[in-house]
């Protein structure tokens, strides 16, 4: 890598760093409240640089926001499960930089064999929102199954796994289907540009 491309790929990884930024701390712009709940953006921004920088640069770009995401439920949470689940960094920071890993690597995967940018790009969502709402949610699962928790999401204990299955179904099918709509349509230009760059 020369010097100018290092310089450059720098530059992409600070401007993906400010967005995160911004969507973590700017309200409804990266995470949607509703009730004890919150639908998150993030992951989209995190997917679109593992896809245009690679799975190594998604990680980092995912692994600020899960450091974020930490430091917030002590601080400032995002929603009232925050302080209870996510000062734990298995729960908010390894998925995040998961998903970078995932659906970079996918994203070359299926390019590489199906010679389709559109399909690489729409798999990469499919597989960094997947990750990260089943490990969020597997972990809380495996982890928290205490009154508390239980009761963030008005439930007893006995009845969180069908709410959590519920939130798969509910929050992780919007996440879902923002990925797969967005990440296309963002992610391919920015390709694009940066292969003319080169």
């Amino acid at each position: 890598m020369t010097r100018h491309q290092r310089i450059r790929r720098n530059a992409t990884r600070a401007i993906f760093i400010a967005i995160i930024i911004l969507q973590d701390f700017v309200p409804f712009f990266g995470n949607i409240p509703l009730g004890p709940l919150s639908i998150t953006t993030l992951h989209v921004t995190v997917i679109i640089a593992a896809i245009t920088l690679g799975p190594g640069e998604g990680a980092i770009i995912g692994g600020v926001w899960g450091l974020l995401t930490w430091v917030r439920a002590f601080v400032a949470p995002s929603s009232p499960l925050a302080p209870l689940i996510f000062v734990n960094p298995l729960v908010s920071v390894v998925p995040r930089i998961m998903i970078g890993l995932v659906a970079g690597w996918l994203f070359r995967l299926v390019n590489r064999y199906a010679h389709s940018q559109r399909a690489a790009a729409i798999v990469a969502a499919i597989g960094g929102t997947v990750t990260n709402t089943g490990l969020v949610l597997g972990f809380v699962a495996l982890f928290y199954r205490t009154p508390a928790v239980a009761h963030a999401y008005g439930v007893n204990v006995d009845h969180l796994l069908p709410a959590l299955e519920t939130i798969m179904a509910t929050n992780g099918v919007a996440e879902l289907t923002l990925a797969v709509i967005v990440v296309p349509l963002v992610a391919l230009p920015v390709l694009e540009v940066r292969r003319r760059m080169r």
